[in-house]
């Protein structure tokens, strides 16, 4: 099954601020190139985009946690 890897070190985030929705759910079906977290390093956040088209069936990394370089953070199906 594909994965979507963290492009770089840092935080990852599942929403674009405390107070709004996730950008995608396990279960939702997204594009390739859709955003579905932030990676935050040093107060700069870089989109996450899926590497593929699919249905997220699995988060690898819990909102809020460290990732590292090539990290699986989500997996499609």
């Amino acid at each position: 099954m594909p994965t979507i890897p963290s492009p770089l070190p840092g935080v990852f985030y599942r929403r674009p601020s405390p107070d709004q929705d996730t950008y995608v759910s396990e279960g939702d079906q997204i594009t390739e190139g859709q955003t579905i977290g932030l990676i935050e390093v040093m107060k700069n956040f870089t989109e996450l985009k899926a590497t593929a088209a699919g249905t997220v069936t699995e988060f690898l990394v819990d909102d809020e946690s460290e990732v590292s370089v090539g990290q699986d953070v989500a997996v499609l199906e």
